[in-house]
């Protein structure tokens, strides 16, 4: 069986006030559009057609390669928004086709598929996914006869007021026969005050026509949910936000207090964890167990060991190896890859490097494009300068070297192993295995100079 999706995602969303497509918007750092295309095809749609509309191109871009995308040049209604992938439809020959909204964000693979099932079993030619929730206002009414058979959607402005209590409500995602949908589709006008095409006006045609039409309730009530504005933007955060924390709290990992901790829903946390408040986690993250992450952490496609504290990290596209501490005030850029137990402290930065097991970055050092060895210390102050205004060029540490405080290593550099490097030195040759370098000017004192000179100026008080 051939089936597609269809994700309408032309609208402007004026309420938002941005200047991107309103599916843009982000849910937990990703666009509500990827959240609602990744449940189609976790449930097993691999056909999408979306459908945009408002900054086409900024769309467009974005899904390159995930889906065909349909230009609605004129905004019609969700009727007309559907008709112009009716091309789509008929071309691959496709069984059934589901329509999805491209703000609704929470629905689920598992609602898909459910309806689709309900769908087929029965032999509708459509069937309307629906949700009972405490406040329906606003939304289309789910009408079902005294058998509790579907027949009609009722909207908000046209519903009377005993169909106002009805709670079980539209979420405007619904499966179709394709060929019924195409049928359909022929037979809705835009006779109406806004002179639109509505999508839901097939119910009523299906009805007349006395074809079967069904309505499937979802079991997870956070199907329908969108967003218009920025506050309901941020309800919708909130609300994944915090069913994500819940997930880890049950599954082992203590949150002591919740104060901006933020984590992506597919990050993978270890038991025994404890995230602190101010804690990021993005997406592409993995935790291992009996970690200390935060206060103030942010971490981005990073891969985090066992027995691990981060105390004010922030790191992307890392890898820290089990028993490492870091913190506070550390960055890890791009391909910073951190060994056991290495302590990395205030104000160090490390880029596109390898850190050796039981290596000590203490504070305030840069250290890119570099590979150093396990047992290695770094004083204070020390600069690997892997940039000669055109290349980068890497730099080597080998194992329990000592690169002495304001340390400059000029790339491409090699300090062997046990070497040591002077304090202050600025090391442009390769130091060999068990020496010592010294690179820096002889001291040279001249006595009575600032008497002789005054290069100061007069002070006053």
């Amino acid at each position: 069986m051939k089936n597609a999706a269809i994700i309408l995602a032309g609208g402007e969303g004026t309420r938002m006030h941005s200047s991107k497509p309103k599916v843009m918007a982000e849910i937990l750092f990703r666009p509500m559009i990827d959240r609602v295309l990744d449940a189609a095809k976790g449930a097993g749609v691999t056909d999408v057609c979306v459908i945009t509309g408002y900054k086409a191109e900024i769309l467009e871009q974005h899904l390159e390669g995930r889906a065909v995308c349909v230009h609605q040049a004129e905004r019609l209604g969700t009727g007309h928004a559907v008709m112009q992938a009716i091309p789509f439809i008929e071309n691959n020959h496709f069984d059934n086709v589901l329509i999805l909204n491209g703000d609704a964000p929470f629905i689920d693979s598992d609602t898909i598929r459910e309806a689709l099932s309900y769908h087929l079993t029965r032999g509708f030619v459509q069937t309307v996914i629906s949700a009972r929730i405490e406040n329906p206002f606003g939304y289309g009414r789910i009408i079902r006869d005294t058998n509790g058979d579907f027949t009609a959607i009722v909207e908000e402005a046209s519903a009377d007021k005993e169909t106002k209590k009805i709670n079980e409500i539209n979420s405007g995602a619904m499966w179709f026969a394709a060929d019924a949908l195409v049928e359909l589709l022929a037979k809705v006008t835009n006779d109406n005050s806004k002179g639109e095409y509505y999508l839901t006006d097939t119910v009523g045609i299906a009805v007349r026509e006395k074809r079967p039409v069904g309505a499937y309730t979802a079991k997870n009530a956070d199907a329908v949910l969108g967003a218009n504005n920025r506050v309901q933007l941020m309800e919708l955060n909130e609300k994944l936000r915090q069913k994500v924390l819940r997930q880890h709290m049950l599954a082992g990992v203590s949150i002591p207090c919740a104060d901006g901790v933020i984590i992506d829903a597919d990050a993978v946390i270890g038991a025994d964890t404890v995230i602190l408040p101010g804690t990021i986690i993005k997406a592409g993250c993995e935790i291992g167990e009996n970690c200390v992450i935060g206060p103030n952490t942010v971490l981005y496609k990073t891969k985090v060991g066992s027995n691990v504290t981060l105390n004010s990290v922030q790191a992307e596209e890392a890898e820290i190896s089990d028993h490492a501490n870091l913190g506070p005030f550390v960055h890890l850029r791009p391909n910073a890859k951190i060994g056991e137990h290495v302590h990395c402290g205030n104000f160090v930065e490390i880029k596109n490097s390898v850190i050796g097991a039981h290596t000590a970055v203490s504070h305030l050092t840069y250290v890119g494009d570099s590979d150093v060895g396990k047992g290695v210390n770094f004083g204070c102050g020390v600069v690997t300068v892997n940039f000669n205004g055109k290349t980068k060029n890497r730099c080597t540490v080998g194992d329990d070297a000592f690169i002495g405080c304001n340390t400059n290593l000029i790339a491409p550099v090699k300090v062997g192993d046990r070497a040591y490097t002077a304090a202050g030195s600025t090391i442009t040759h390769d130091v060999p295995d068990d020496s010592l370098a010294i690179a820096r000017s002889r001291q040279e004192v001249k006595e009575n100079w600032v008497i002789k000179k005054k290069p100061y100026r007069e002070k006053k008080y």
